[in-house]
């Protein structure tokens, strides 16, 4: 009788477990689709309208910036 409730533990645990796995991956999957990550592309655009003409090589230095300050 007490293995029941061991089992039913058990696959409760499981069950949040999946649960928890695909709403965090659906919460990142909206945010990445609301806030997308900086690229090359983004950088050149926004040089551009600050009146800068984007270089290849200011593009890579302030990419290689921006990583350098996200955490690891």
């Amino acid at each position: 009788m007490v293995w029941w409730g061991y089992l039913l533990i058990f696959v409760a645990l499981l069950a949040g477990i999946a649960i928890g796995f695909f709403l965090a991956r659906r919460y990142m999957m909206d945010y990445l689709k609301k806030n997308p990550p900086i690229n090359e592309q983004m950088i050149r655009v926004m040089m551009m309208q600050m009146g800068m003409k984007p270089s290849q090589k200011k593009i890579n230095q302030m990419m290689n910036a921006i990583n350098k300050q996200q955490p690891k």
